[in-house]
């Protein structure tokens, strides 16, 4: 078990916080502040984060812990010792450290006689490589990705960096003769790197340059060997912009501004820079492509021709009447040439064009002493031919046919978008041997392929896991390295989608075939997270490998041939998943596959806070029978009601929905399993869950609610002479009630009690600043009045009625901006 622990005992107040670095997921943190609580009368100590809204990360008062104020983020992390105040040790203990933990926490004691600051912490949270998000600003010098993974004891081992919503995917890859960038995306060209010993060592972090708003998106870290390929980690990079829109385009008028006053003459000297870049589009697979590039400037015998791609690459180089290869970039060495058959024609053709060379390239012609004579850009576009099925046919073909004459000892080589070798075809024989193993015994190409030029793949079980959806080239090699020609197809697998809402009994998962089926065959259910769904085996199921949340669950008919379909059971939410069926021949071959989506919608209840009550709604047509229990529980699994033989069972609720929640009677008979939640605020959203057991555990009936619950949200100018905070109500008020206003540090607004303000049981802040209409019980008009706002009221507010026994009978958030 992770564990991480702080020893540093902080007494007196320190403006300088001590700091605290760890990695995200770590099981726990020990934010340590020891004061003399003991000595004090009624304490109350707070941590807070003074960067967060609401601020209050825990509240511990003598009574118990006190988190109607806490943030959502620390919810259910977050505990002291329970003799805490007694003691003085007033360390908090937080759980579970995500990266938005980051942060300066402050511990404050607070007593009838006033507040101290004890102590402040800070806390900074590394990235783990199972990060969930890291969060940055465009122009930063650099980011870290981390990866780590035994490398060192694998066999040829090869990582990538990808990120699945681009295409190619491809970041940056690193085998071990080195960077392997033939199939990186061009936008990270030149701004990725790793250690030079990344495989020896197993740290395989990868260093991002330069960082861009393109970089945004969920970058993945794949390992792949002999023995098989494993995805190590993902993580959401988010590159925020630095400045605000606004001040970009105030930015550019002044620039604009200012630049006209001289444009004049710019313009004439700088014409070359103002070109229009030409447009050039092929087809993948073409033999080659001109980047056209005219001049009608005289050009002096040593001038000096340049192209450069987007990512300032050098493509090619011409000077003093030859052409530079040493000078080329490794990518593009034996693939341009340049013919000059013309004065000012300094056109480059680039041969065997793919989606990798989707740019945007330069020419540039120099005198000796380096001036700029011209400049032009083309842009080349290179379009994929797109292939497109449904998960679960036999196979696709991948189309590739080439005019040109191949002699018999080239070498035919399909590789995917990881650089994963798919099939190689050389010396007039497959080659199975070289196959990444994802795709062993399942690709084929035709026999007398050189001679009818026909270089199409067809791969077999084409489904819409990344390692199918894909883009596939062919490349056609000579005897000596060279490409002779090269295509590529782009392959997407489309999925059967189901939808369902949450409640109903059960769902159908739809798997048809034409494939004749022997008797010894296995079907295999599973779902994205590779769990085992079903198990169909010599004409019975097999519950015992079955993932145990799915034990109960599921169900096979065959009632026809070819029909394997899933039937899941009371499903969810937490269903909402990719299911694949996969059938296997008695030797393990995989005879078919077939990919499900299932979406379950979750019925919506949204209401303002300060209702008096919501209902989440449950109804069934299921008969259920007198000894079902029904069980209500939220996201984080806490029990929020239970009903079992014909009444409540209060004593098994979490203490935060006790004496809140009601549900109807009679309601076995009337099928009506709604739950009334009383007095409702912006905590209590979250999604909830009903549950029908049977007497003996099994799921009758399953249905899920979200509820929603806004906050009230007033705006004003800081000036103002006063704010109204609303809270109107049209319950029935008695005399002996307690009205009371609190900002989010607990702090005391406005206390209303016995027909009067309590103005002795506010806190210094709001004295003589706050007010409450007359009569208010009558009316039920319950707002408050806050004089003189400034950006430090800037906060959350709560309004709570109690009953004489300070039971909560309404409850009502409002959140005031002040604008500065």
């Amino acid at each position: 078990m992770k564990m991480f622990v702080v020893f540093v005992t902080l007494v007196h107040v320190s403006q300088h916080a001590s700091a605290v670095e760890l990695y995200e997921g770590e099981e726990f943190v020990l934010l340590p502040c020891e004061f003399q609580t003991f000595e004090m009368k009624d304490p109350t100590v707070v941590w807070s984060r003074d960067d967060l809204d609401p601020p209050t990360v825990h509240q511990r008062q003598q009574e118990d812990d006190q988190l109607t104020y806490q943030n959502q983020l620390y919810s259910g992390r977050t505990s002291m010792m329970p003799d805490a105040l007694k003691t003085g040790d007033l360390t908090l203990k937080l759980t579970k450290l995500q990266l938005s933990d980051s942060g300066t926490y402050t511990c404050t004691a607070r007593t009838l006689g006033g507040q101290r600051r004890v102590g402040n912490i800070q806390l900074k949270v590394k990235v783990s490589q199972h990060a969930s998000a890291v969060e940055l600003y465009e122009g930063e010098e650099f980011v870290l990705l981390p990866c780590e993974f035994q490398t060192f004891e694998m066999k040829n081992p090869t990582v990538v960096w990808s990120r699945d919503d681009l295409d190619p995917p491809t970041v940056h890859q690193r085998q071990q003769e080195g960077d392997e960038l033939t199939y990186q995306n061009q936008l990270y060209s030149g701004r990725t790197s790793m250690m030079p010993d990344a495989l020896k060592t197993g740290d395989l972090s990868l260093n991002l340059t330069k960082l861009q708003l393109s970089d945004n998106g969920t970058y993945t870290c794949t390992v792949t060997a002999l023995g098989g390929r494993w995805r190590v980690g993902n993580i959401q990079l988010k590159v925020k912009e630095r400045f605000p829109y606004w001040s970009k385009v105030l930015l550019v008028l002044l620039v604009l501004l200012a630049v006209g006053l001289v444009a004049g003459g710019l313009l004439v000297h700088f014409r070359h820079y103002f070109m229009s870049v030409c447009q050039v589009e092929v087809d993948s697979g073409v033999k080659s492509v001109l980047l056209p590039c005219k001049t009608t400037v005289h050009l002096p015998e040593d001038v000096t021709v340049e192209w450069r791609d987007g990512g300032y690459r050098t493509v090619h180089v011409y000077q003093k009447d030859s052409d530079r290869p040493e000078e080329q970039d490794q990518f593009y060495r034996g693939r341009t040439e340049m013919k000059l058959l013309k004065p000012g024609d300094l056109s480059l053709t680039l041969k065997s064009p793919t989606d990798t060379d989707r740019n945007t390239y330069t020419c540039t012609a120099y005198s000796r002493k380096g001036d700029i004579l011209m400049r032009k850009q083309v842009e080349l576009r290179v379009r994929v031919y797109q292939v497109e099925v449904d998960s679960g046919v036999e196979s696709v073909l991948l189309p590739c046919k080439t005019t040109v004459h191949l002699p018999e000892d080239v070498t035919v080589e399909w590789r995917d978008g990881y650089n994963r070798t798919v099939h190689v075809y050389q010396k007039v024989s497959d080659r199975s041997g070289e196959q990444d193993q994802v795709y062993r015994d399942r690709t084929e190409m035709k026999e007398d392929l050189l001679r009818t030029g026909d270089l199409s793949l067809t791969l077999k079980y084409p489904t819409d896991t990344d390692r199918d959806r894909d883009t596939y080239t062919c490349t056609v090699y000579s005897r000596d390295g060279r490409i002779l020609m090269e295509k590529q197809v782009k392959l997407r697998v489309r999925v059967c989608q189901v939808e369902v809402d949450s409640g109903v009994k059960s769902v159908l998962l739809p798997c048809k075939t034409t494939v004749h089926l022997l008797k010894d065959v296995t079907v295999e259910w599973w779902d994205g997270g590779y769990r085992t769904v079903h198990v169909y085996q010599k004409d019975s199921d097999r519950p015992e490998e079955q993932d145990q949340f799915y034990r109960g669950r599921t169900e096979m008919k065959l009632l026809r041939a070819g029909d394997l379909s899933l039937t899941l059971k009371s499903p969810t939410d937490t269903d909402s998943n990719t299911y694949t069926c996969t059938i296997y021949s008695r030797k393990g071959d995989i005879l078919m596959r077939k990919q499900v989506e299932l979406r379950v919608r979750v019925y919506q209840v949204e209401v303002d806070s300060g209702v008096e009550s919501v209902l989440l709604p449950c109804k069934t047509t299921v008969h259920l029978p007198e000894d079902t229990e029904v069980k209500w529980t939220d996201r984080d699994n806490r029990t929020v009601h239970v009903y079992q033989k014909d009444s409540d069972w209060p004593e098994e609720q979490d203490e935060d929905y006790r004496g809140r929640t009601e549900m109807k009677e009679d309601l076995l008979r009337t099928e009506d399993l709604s739950l009334t939640l009383k007095s409702p605020t912006d905590r209590d959203s979250n999604i909830y869950t009903c549950t029908a057991y049977s007497r003996e555990g099994r799921i009758l009936m399953e249905k899920q609610v979200e509820l929603r619950v806004k906050v009230c949200q007033v705006e004003v100018e800081e000036g103002v002479e006063s704010v109204l905070l609303p809270f109107n109500t049209t319950v029935h008020l008695p005399e002996d009630v307690t009205v009371e206003w609190r900002d989010s540090y607990y702090r005391t607004v406005h206390v209303y009690q016995k027909d009067s303000d309590r103005s002795g049981e506010q806190d210094q802040v709001y004295r003589d600043r706050t007010e409450m209409k007359e009569d208010l019980l009558r009316t039920g008009d319950l707002s408050l009045t806050l004089k003189s706002p400034t950006d430090r009221d800037r906060d959350t507010y709560t309004c709570r009625v109690y009953s004489r026994e300070r039971r909560i009978l309404r409850l009502k958030k409002v959140q005031l901006k002040v604008k500065g």
